[in-house]
């Protein structure tokens, strides 16, 4: 799959999301995505080499008409500059919440412990997610990320969950955020849920 921007004069914070038809809980999930080409003209600053995949995603049915990112936990991926430091698959989290080391995480985005790639290589993001009870980011085979007990926090006026409910399921979905990128593989293997 290709996110391209050639028929745009000018990104008129017009966000898109494609979702799989159907919620999942338990899974590991893998994709390789990589960045190319350059950033239409007018996107957001912080959206240069800004992609990522959606876990736990309300559904794009519920979606309001001028709601950009659904109530998610977001896996970002991000590309380097060339120059800067800037690690990929930190958690962003749109009307979210997560806790790390114990505590109540309540800021939009985390980073992880992953080294910085530049230029338009390929990068293979593993994921593996448990329910309500953990999520690791996985980056040749370094796990570089690990965060716990997804919940509703901080969601438009009118999310009909309540902010503390803990989140099991959701949808995925890849985001295009106003830079090309591409998506090589995307691999899903449903897991068993211990009861």
């Amino acid at each position: 799959m290709k996110v391209r921007f050639e028929g745009f004069e000018k990104f008129n914070n017009e966000f898109g999301h494609i979702f799989y038809s159907e919620p999942f809980s338990h899974y590991k999930l893998r994709i390789e995505y990589r960045f190319v080409g350059e950033q239409v003209p007018g996107g957001p600053a912080w959206a240069f080499r800004n992609s990522g995949v959606m876990l736990h995603s309300q559904s794009a049915a519920s979606m309001l008409l001028d709601q950009d990112f659904p109530v998610s936990i977001e896996a970002q991926f991000l590309g380097g500059n060339g120059v800067d430091e800037r690690p990929t698959l930190n958690v962003c989290t749109p009307g979210t919440h997560i806790v790390m080391d114990g505590r109540l995480v309540t800021q939009h985005c985390t980073n992880s412990g992953s080294k910085t790639y530049h230029g338009d290589v390929w990068v293979t993001a593993e994921f593996v997610v448990l329910g309500d009870s953990v999520i690791h980011h996985i980056i040749e085979r370094d796990t570089v990320l690990t965060y716990y007990k997804p919940q509703v926090g901080g969601a438009h006026e009118g999310y009909p969950v309540p902010d503390g409910t803990l989140i099991r399921e959701g949808y995925i979905s890849l985001q295009a955020e106003s830079h090309p990128v591409e998506f090589r593989k995307v691999e899903l293997l449903k897991l068993e849920e211990k009861r």
